[in-house]
């Protein structure tokens, strides 16, 4: 299986092509179809921003496959970091069996991240699990993708119902919210696109979510948006642990705003 004419056609980032041929050298046959979506398509990568990939198999892959998987792609996925190294890989594997028909929450066969990689050093692998945050991925992938392999994502996957994205941003919020502490700027951004996609109904890039949000916090919580905000555009490293009170306060008062449009209380 090669890459399609379409994805030859524009330069990709390197990490994707890497993820890309390994996921189709260990899953083989089942590949239905690999997909890169997230900012290397809306609104380009930033200095720390992961490549995402997406990829849709016929059938389950087996333990010793799943750890193939896992083991190769440590190799070429880079760190967080703005160092020089590879970008960091987000490779999420699903069976279209488990999405079609619809069931919510979707289940995923394998997720690679780079948060995970001390699990993966240990040589612990998550197991297939559900998880309400696919309902994201999937609602983010079906918006804007670029089929490496396989068919157009949406010829694939119906479209996620509303009210079960909506209720994937709810019962992902208590997760992101323990994942505050050493994701500080991550955590904020992602809370600011929650609020700005249950009121308006777009999944938007990160930067564009915060200056949504910025415009509609209180003058107390402004300087740490802007701060998560211009941080994430220009990659520069923040003393964050140092405003951990203003990290939380900024994070209990989107956390309110999100409980309130989920709601449908907020004006």
């Amino acid at each position: 299986m090669k890459l399609s004419s379409r994805a030859t056609e524009r330069p990709l980032p390197k990490e994707a092509v890497a993820a890309f041929d390994i996921i189709v050298r260990e899953l083989g046959g089942s590949v239905v179809g690999v997909y890169l979506f997230g900012s290397a398509l809306t609104g380009g990568l930033r200095p720390n921003s992961d490549v995402d990939v997406l990829a849709i198999v016929g059938r389950p892959p087996e333990e010793p496959v799943r750890r193939r998987l896992v083991e190769a792609l440590m190799r070429v996925s880079g760190s967080p970091a703005d160092d020089g190294s590879p970008r960091p890989l987000e490779v999420t594997v699903l069976c279209r069996q488990a999405l079609v028909p619809w069931r919510y929450p979707p289940r995923s066969e394998l997720v690679y991240g780079e948060w995970l990689r001390d699990e993966f050093e240990q040589g612990r692998i998550p197991p297939a699990t559900t998880d309400p945050d696919l309902a994201v991925v999937l609602t983010t992938a079906r918006q804007a993708s670029l089929a490496l392999c396989g068919p157009e994502l949406a010829e694939l996957i119906a479209p996620i119902p509303e009210a079960d994205l909506r209720r994937a941003i709810v019962d992902s919020l208590p997760g992101l919210i323990d994942g505050l502490p050493g994701d500080e700027r991550n955590v904020l951004l992602t809370l600011a696109r929650m609020w700005m996609t249950l009121e308006t109904g777009e999944i938007a890039p990160k930067d564009v979510a915060a200056a949504w949000v910025l415009e509609r916090l209180p003058p107390e919580h402004q300087a740490m948006m802007a701060l998560a905000r211009r941080g994430y555009l220009d990659g520069d490293g923040d003393d964050w642990p140092q405003r951990m009170p203003q990290v939380e306060a900024l994070a209990a008062y989107l956390r309110r705003a999100i409980a309130c449009a989920s709601s449908g209380m907020m004006d």
